[in-house]
């Protein structure tokens, strides 16, 4: 039962984005349109949204009220209303994971801007930094959707504590410290759901390197309003969720023991935080249980939210995170229980079809009353109406200017440029021995099967960059004697066959930069790593390669988990390591300034203590 629940789901995703795929892209298809279906009172903009939303779910069959129920929510044309799809990502700008978002379908948008992944821009700890990569990606979420290329929706930040160094997804997060995860949940939300505009227009950034002062979206008092979105932002994955696959768990079955103290030191503030001071506007429950309890269970845990937090928003499922209750880790008796379960703890909506498929059974069992449903429903639309989503064409309101002009813009080409330099980390540097003055070197050698590989350099939750460049491109743009060699034929690096010709390559050259490190082959979502050094024969690569070079080598750590390099620190044949995690587009660009002198990165002592 378990693999077919998947296997199903699965199947239906794969089809969603078939079908999305098999025709170009639309302008967005929205409700209230004139003169035939602007009649109804949840059209009237003049009426408080939960009138409105009142007034849509009255207009409602139970078979209607279930079909919203899911990520992908059905039309319903006799109102005029189109299918929405909830499930859009934003983790680091517009990505390609989920079916909201489409790029090669047609459009006109192809690109958006590579941010670097989250766990590099929080080792900026640049609060102003963090709000403006989430004000850039919510203009070209904004222009995307004004062309039919991606939802109103979105499903980040991530700001799960990465207390575990070995879990896949760590990268994806602010890190391990509850203060920092929160103030980035904070800043990040703010610039997302609208907080850089003023009275429809986006005002200019200024100061050093484009970093500015924050924005706001104003009402007519000049006041905050919290009723209005540009965007939704959701905070996830509630909680205490740090674990894909290791060992005989997994995230779908796995139990977070936690002690009381430690869910309200530890686990909930960055959760608390996203909500009462980013004013966020969606949480994620998670798959896994925290204390013998289902996460989308914990009616504890979801309603606390509402009730102490002011939570003003909509709560989701991570997807067939509804059918693990029952399918993983059989806490309900049967399908409809599960669903029934989820539904009464406060979640409003499934990712995945579990709950469309079992709901209706659910009530005629009378484990599910309609007014549950109605109360989710009323969750939902509410967010749609602060949005907009029923105020009539989206291109002739306040944020309808907003294009395929807006997307890859050169002020967030420099932003994104700005982020990776302000996150790469300076972790040792004997004898000053960066920078490099470029006059001096006559000959650069770099070294690794990450080196030349582009799109390596996002990180999970990735779409396609605006001017993807590999670290070899980036460095070869300063010293045009720039030669490569892969030494491993890929990062898990289990042959030293290829080690022959990148020493002969460090041997000719003047200085030798060796590339190590993580890629998503070694750490991503559903896949954990089992051991904190470099992968496979890694380690023997750098100190063959150290060991034969000229002069002591650089070497350039990638990706987004831990990395016991001991055996480099202490050796003086290796004079620097830098870090530079998943830079993101301009990583490269970034990386050549920071060895040549032109930006001077932070120093692992401050960081260190930044987060102690």
């Amino acid at each position: 039962m378990v693999a077919s629940g998947r296997c199903l789901f699965f199947l239906l995703l794969f089809l969603s984005f078939s079908l999305s795929n098999s025709k170009p892209v639309e302008n967005p298809q929205f409700p209230c349109k004139p003169p035939t279906h602007n009649t109804y009172s949840f059209c009237n903009k003049s009426l408080p949204i939960t009138r409105r939303a009142q007034s849509l779910i009255s207009h409602l069959t139970l078979q209607e009220k279930i079909q919203q129920l899911s990520d992908n929510a059905s039309g319903i044309p006799r109102l005029g209303i189109p299918h929405y799809e909830w499930w859009s990502e934003s983790l680091h700008g517009i990505s390609i994971n989920g079916p909201g978002v489409s790029f090669k379908n047609g459009g006109p948008v192809t690109s958006a801007t590579g941010f670097p992944q989250v766990i590099v821009s929080a080792a900026s700890f640049n609060r102003t930094l963090w709000f403006l990569i989430g004000s850039a990606i919510a203009i070209e979420a904004r222009a995307m959707y004004n062309v039919g290329q991606a939802g109103l929706t979105f499903w980040a930040p991530n700001i799960n504590i990465f207390r575990d160094p070995r879990w896949g997804r760590g990268q994806e997060t602010p890190g391990e410290d509850p203060m920092v995860a929160s103030a980035y949940a904070i800043e990040f939300v703010k610039g997302f759901q609208g907080g850089h505009w003023k009275n429809g227009t986006e005002t200019e950034s200024t100061g050093r390197h484009g970093i500015g002062q924050k924005r706001v979206l104003l009402g007519e008092d000049g006041e905050i309003n919290d009723d209005k979105l540009m965007l939704s932002a959701c905070c996830k994955h509630s909680t205490a969720y740090d674990l894909e696959k290791w060992g005989n768990f997994s995230r779908y079955s796995f139990n977070a023991v936690v002690t009381e103290q430690d869910m309200e030191d530890t686990y909930q503030p960055p959760f608390r935080s996203c909500i009462q001071k980013g004013k966020a506007s969606c949480l994620m429950c998670s798959y896994n249980e925290v204390n013998g309890v289902p996460a989308c269970a914990r009616e504890d845990l979801l309603q606390k939210t509402r009730t102490e937090w002011g939570f003003k928003g909509y709560i989701t499922s991570d997807c067939d995170a509804v059918a693990t209750i029952f399918e993983y880790q059989n806490y309900s008796k049967s399908p409809e229980d599960a669903v029934a379960i989820a539904l009464k703890a406060g979640m409003d909506i499934n990712c995945g079809t579990y709950v469309l498929r079992n709901a209706q059974s659910a009530v005629e069992k009378g484990k599910l009353q309609e007014e549950d449903i109605d109360q989710a429903l009323h969750n939902l639309f509410s967010v749609q109406l602060r949005l907009g989503l029923f105020d009539g064409d989206p291109r002739k309101g306040q944020f309808g200017q907003l294009g395929p002009k807006n997307v890859c813009t050169k002020e967030h080409k420099t932003l994104a440029l700005e982020a990776a330099r302000q996150g790469i980390v300076l972790l040792k540097n004997d004898k000053k021995f960066l920078p490099l003055n470029k006059k001096d070197v006559s000959s650069l050698a770099i070294i690794g099967p990450l080196a030349n590989k582009a799109n390596s350099l996002g990180g999970d939750y990735a779409g396609y960059p605006c001017d993807p460049q590999s670290l070899f491109e980036g460095l070869k743009a300063y010293v045009k004697k720039t030669s490569y060699a892969i030494g491993c034929l890929d990062v898990a690096c289990v042959s030293d066959t290829q080690f022959h010709k990148a020493i002969i390559v460090a041997k000719r050259a003047g200085f030798v930069i060796v590339v190590a490190g993580l890629d998503l082959s070694q750490e991503t979502e559903d896949h954990d790593r089992v051991s904190l050094l470099l992968p496979g024969k890694q380690m023997s690569l750098v100190s063959s390669v150290a060991a034969a070079s000229k002069k002591p080598v650089i070497l350039v750590l990638t990706g987004g988990g831990p990395l016991d390099v001991s055996f480099a620190k202490g050796d003086p044949r290796i004079a620097s390591i830098l870090w530079i995690g998943y830079p993101g587009e301009a990583g490269a660009n970034a990386l050549a300034e920071i060895i040549f002198g032109e930006y001077n990165p932070g120093w692992w002592k401050i960081a260190s203590d930044m987060v102690s």
